[in-house]
């Protein structure tokens, strides 16, 4: 039998944030989203306020002033060294380990002797000692019911962060105190149609009828039901199915007016689009580069314009799409309007060993560069953007707004903390 267990870094925003900011402990803490726009991570002291997830920074300013609110904008390249630290750590004390997200993994704990939940606490402590980080612990026979642990974790203070949740009895009597809502994939969508049919819990979930919840939702929330059973569908690093589109885009920190100014953008995203096409080992035949001013624009002062752009064969070269892509925004510009955003999407999509290249084709063409697995490599050892296109910038004006960016504390050689 499988033992899988869920490692969650509690706040993970906001504890980076607190890390080398000791006198911030007990004092509520949110982190905000791009251009300081809405709430997105809150620390417990901030919950108990009654800040909402999501809500408007400029709505809200007053409010969290008054109560003494420490307010961060988002720190990407700190969180992401801290979350690396993290994954480290953990990867030390288990046999295998699965990167969830920047501040959850899987580990597999099949065939760990001892005391699980007591390597929980272990797992909880060493984070913590040698990171800074709290995190929780919840453990069980499948991944569902893991994460169900992690859950209860969080729920009940009393059990420290760490849940043990091997023993089917345990199981039996969690299922009917979690609600469904509350599952892991399930969303507010699905909570408001399963109420619909009687399902509030997690035992509900478990217990209904699967060939109504495949006919009914799908294949995967059937999988959820079993799971819940203690059926194991779900193992460690099953791949998620390859992205058929690749979008990137991000809102301007300031209204842009100047051609120039969108060409550095358009290469900065389609730079970081390429990168993640290459993350996947794919190709891509055709782009569509978008501009667009704000959505509250006087309707005369509003514009959207798009195009699509084929390219003579698949690539994954971050040259040949920046060069696509700025031959295709130079005909959807149009002078005197503020632009708030840009976008490129790649798409016609395939693997590198999933077409056959055009025997006519020069050579090179329509295979993966070596070049860019060159570059790739540098930026993966010394930080990305080492080595880049010369349109991208190194500090361009209309990259967001982040007026409360704390410091890089391990990302910038002038930014370390000083001791003494």
């Amino acid at each position: 039998m499988s033992v899988y267990a869920l490692i969650d870094c509690n706040s993970f925003y906001c504890s980076c944030e607190r890390l080398f900011r000791p006198e911030l402990k007990g004092r509520p803490v949110v982190v905000l989203s791009n251009n300081d726009g809405c709430v997105i991570a809150r620390s417990r002291e901030a919950k108990a306020l009654g800040i909402g997830m999501g809500v408007p920074y400029f709505q809200n300013r007053a409010f969290l002033r008054q109560h003494h609110v420490a307010v961060f904008s988002s720190n990407y390249e700190l969180y992401a060294d801290v979350s690396n630290r993290v994954m480290r750590t953990i990867q030390g004390m288990v046999p295998d380990l699965e990167v969830y997200s920047i501040d959850e993994c899987w580990a597999d704990l099949t065939g760990m002797p001892g005391d699980l939940e007591a390597l929980g606490r272990e797992i909880q402590a060493r984070v913590h000692r040698w990171v800074g980080i709290p995190v929780g612990v919840g453990i069980s026979t499948t991944k569902t019911l893991a994460k169900l642990a992690q859950w209860a974790g969080k729920t009940w203070r009393a059990t420290g962060g760490v849940v043990d949740l091997t023993d089917s009895l345990r199981q039996g009597r969690l299922l009917p105190l979690a609600p469904a809502g509350d599952v892991w994939g399930v969303g507010r969508k699905l909570t408001t149609r399963l109420q619909g049919l009687g399902i509030t819990t997690a035992e509900d979930l478990a217990r209904a009828d699967l060939s109504m919840l495949r006919k009914e939702f799908s294949r995967v929330l059937e999988r959820t039901a079993r799971e819940l059973r203690g059926e194991q569908w779900m193992r460690l690093h099953e791949a998620p199915p390859l992205k058929k589109e690749i979008i990137s885009s991000r809102m301007f920190g300031h209204r842009v007016y100047r051609l120039e100014a969108l060409r550095e953008a358009m290469a900065t995203y389609v730079t970081r689009a390429a990168e993640k096409l290459r993350e996947q080992g794919s190709l891509c035949s055709t782009l569509l580069v978008s501009v667009q001013t704000g959505q509250h624009e006087p309707e005369d002062r509003r514009y959207y314009r798009s195009l699509g752009i084929q390219l003579a064969h698949p690539t994954d070269d971050t040259r040949i799409l920046v060069q696509a892509a700025l031959a295709g925004l130079d005909p959807i510009y149009r002078e005197g309007y503020a632009y708030s955003k840009c976008a490129v999407v790649l798409g016609s999509i395939v693997q590198t060993d999933e077409f056959t290249p055009d025997l006519f084709a020069p050579a090179g063409q329509g295979r993966p560069s070596e070049l860019m697995q060159v570059v790739d490599r540098i930026n993966a050892r010394y930080g990305r953007a080492a080595l880049h296109v010369g349109r991208v910038p190194a500090d361009p004006g209309w990259q967001m707004r982040r007026e409360l960016l704390s410091r890089g504390y391990t990302t910038r050689w002038g930014e370390l903390p000083r001791a003494g």
